[in-house]
């Protein structure tokens, strides 16, 4: 079936860099923009960051990352990253990729259908 997996999390001190990956299976994956999500324990899903569907495609970034998050796709493949650097500890929560399903970029999680089971980031002070 269509799915879409995560990896790359981990623990890291701040200040540290992580790069994640999110791979997309069975799914037409340059028709679709991509977004990261995270989760905090305790508080609702954030969009952190949006590419639309080609390689050089626009992006967004939340506030809160701008400047030290990076995304990028590679179509070929079917892979969407998350280059994150200079790590707080508030970046600390389970992130997750999604599909959206209108087009372009968005960080509104009701614009996203797919989702991944997501990846465990640890930021320590």
């Amino acid at each position: 079936q269509v799915q879409l997996v995560e990896s790359g999390g981990g623990v890291v001190e701040a200040g540290g860099s992580l790069r994640l990956s999110c791979v997309a299976s069975r799914l037409a994956f340059s028709n679709y923009g991509m977004g990261w999500f995270r989760q905090a324990p305790g508080k609702e899903r954030e969009g952190v960051s949006c590419i639309s569907e080609s390689d050089d495609g626009s992006s967004y970034y939340t506030d809160s990352v701008k400047g030290r998050f990076t995304i990028s796709r590679d179509n070929a493949k079917n892979t969407v990253y998350l280059q994150m650097n200079s790590l707080k500890p508030e970046d600390t929560a389970v992130y997750y990729c999604a599909a959206s399903t209108i087009a372009g970029c968005s960080i509104a999680p009701s614009h996203y259908a797919l989702w991944g089971q997501g990846t465990q980031v640890t930021v320590s002070s």
